[in-house]
């Protein structure tokens, strides 16, 4: 018998054991993929696809170029539903990033391990209701009518429901409900986050003198700076699609609030209002480059896919 033959008859009884189990968990590992590959795929890839076909045509099938972008950008109606967002935007991203990174240190060095559960429950219930329905309590709350703060609302001047939804006001009343919804889920993400954190990292801090907001500041903040980085990204990509709440302020408010107060307000009005379903893809795809732009900028700035240095 030859070395190589030797060989094959030493290993392949090693192979006929490993190879089925190996095997098995590639398949398993398929199975999982798969769900969430079909929803991609159906909800994801294809809408986009054929958004940038709608976007490029007109209402005949016909190539148009740019000619939708164009008609949609010289709409009066275009840039005052995207400075809307944007001014919404840069006040919840602002106010998401500081509070919510602040109380998960806060909750992390302060609070027992026992209490900080009970904490961090609290936060995200309001993350389990739905849209609809945190618009609608807000309604109840903003009304100075019969909201339980409405000492407070009339001390600033807001007599009036009315008041409350004028435009220098909404983009500060929806960003209070998008935080309200949003920000516990993200508390209690950035705590585990910091929960990663080795404790001798923050022993070693302590010793070198550093208090609890430079052991913050200096050690744990840069060290879920990734995380961070992540959550604006999703925030970022979830208030650009701003629909419901602009949406039901304008219908309970009897129109008040304009149709067009967003640009996915606009996209509707052109889709479903005046039938145009090119222009709404043209709109839609706006917002996915502004999206991307703004997901490509944070993530090339913070190395957000580096891998660690061993």
């Amino acid at each position: 018998m030859t070395l190589l033959e030797t060989e094959r008859v030493a290993v392949s009884p090693l192979r006929r054991g490993i190879t089925p189990r190996r095997r098995g968990r590639g398949l398993a590992g398929y199975f999982f993929v798969a769900g969430y590959a079909v929803l991609l795929l159906a909800f994801g890839v294809f809408p986009t696809g054929y958004s940038f076909y709608l976007a490029l045509t007109n209402d005949r099938g016909q190539f148009t170029g740019l000619n939708q972008f164009v008609k949609v950008a010289q709409d009066y109606r275009f840039v005052p539903a995207f400075t809307n967002m944007l001014i919404y935007l840069v006040m919840w991203l602002v106010t998401l990033v500081v509070l919510v990174v602040l109380v998960a240190v806060v909750l992390r060095s302060r609070v027992r391990p026992g209490t900080s559960a009970i904490f961090r429950f609290l936060y995200y219930i309001p993350g389990a209701l739905a849209g609809v329905a945190s618009v609608l309590v807000w309604l109840f709350m903003l009304d100075p009518d019969v909201s339980p703060v409405s000492w407070m609302l009339k001390s600033m001047g807001l007599q009036t429901f009315a008041a409350v939804l004028s435009p220098g006001n909404l983009p500060l009343v929806l960003m209070l409900i998008a935080f309200w919804t949003g920000a516990g889920g993200w508390m209690v993400v950035m705590y585990g986050a910091l929960n990663n954190i080795p404790d001798e990292v923050l022993e070693a801090a302590r010793m070198d003198g550093a208090g609890p907001w430079r052991t913050a500041w200096h050690i744990q903040i840069p060290m879920i700076r990734q995380w961070i980085v992540y959550m604006t990204i999703m925030a970022f990509a979830t208030g650009t699609q701003l629909f419901v709440e602009p949406q039901l302020l304008q219908t309970a408010s009897l129109g008040r609030v304009s149709p067009t107060w967003s640009p996915n307000q606009l996209a509707y009005v052109y889709a479903f209002q005046q039938g145009d379903f090119n222009g709404a893809a043209a709109i839609a795809v706006f917002l996915l480059a502004l999206g991307l732009l703004a997901a490509g900028l944070l993530v090339a700035r913070s190395n957000l896919f580096k891998l660690d240095e061993k």
